[in-house]
């Protein structure tokens, strides 16, 4: 008999653990208005390091160190490179639903969490063809980074550092950058 009250306690602690962190990303999503960040960027073994800025709904500048620039205007994506200018439809794309925090706050609701190296909170949301995962940071409870499948198909990892929430940023910054 102790053995099942020791294991009823034990799974009451263990949901209620997990409640209370969903409570507390989703508290902290809703009181993000935008995050300033580095990131690093792993697509199949490349990596790349950069500045970005995130404003909700859906709009994001990221500045790569490599002359590179990545902007959504909420509408559309564009990729600037030395080589070349590719324009997207965003909602073709995953970080239409990443950079969506009411999707990702209706998401984490039902979704289960797994706690990696009791660093990280992960949730891994499967919508539209698209598997998408979020992490969090577990004492924070800020977002940190995602890892996606690009619209090539390429493995996309992004990792967040030096995060900053609801600073001032200037509104042109998510005006798309012209074709050469």
């Amino acid at each position: 008999m102790i053995k099942y009250l020791l294991l009823f306690f034990f799974i009451i602690l263990i949901t209620n653990t997990n409640a209370n962190n969903k409570d507390k990303i989703i508290e902290n999503l809703e009181n993000t208005e935008n995050l300033n960040f580095k990131f690093e960027q792993n697509i199949n073994g490349k990596i790349e390091n950069g500045i970005c800025t995130i404003e909700y709904p859906k709009k994001i500048h990221c500045e790569y160190l490599k002359n590179k620039i990545m902007v959504s205007n909420g509408k559309s994506l564009v990729i600037k490179t030395k080589l070349g200018y590719y324009r997207y439809p965003l909602k073709k794309t995953p970080l239409n639903l990443i950079l969506d925090k009411n999707f990702l706050i209706n998401k984490i609701y039902s979704l289960n969490e797994k706690i990696i190296n009791n660093s990280y909170i992960h949730y891994k949301i499967l919508e539209k063809d698209n598997e998408i995962n979020i992490f969090f940071d577990n004492k924070t409870f800020d977002l940190i980074g995602w890892q996606t499948k690009d619209v090539y198909q390429n493995l996309n990892i992004t990792f967040f550092s030096s995060i900053k929430k609801n600073q001032i940023i200037n509104k042109n910054l998510f005006e798309l950058p012209l074709q050469n």
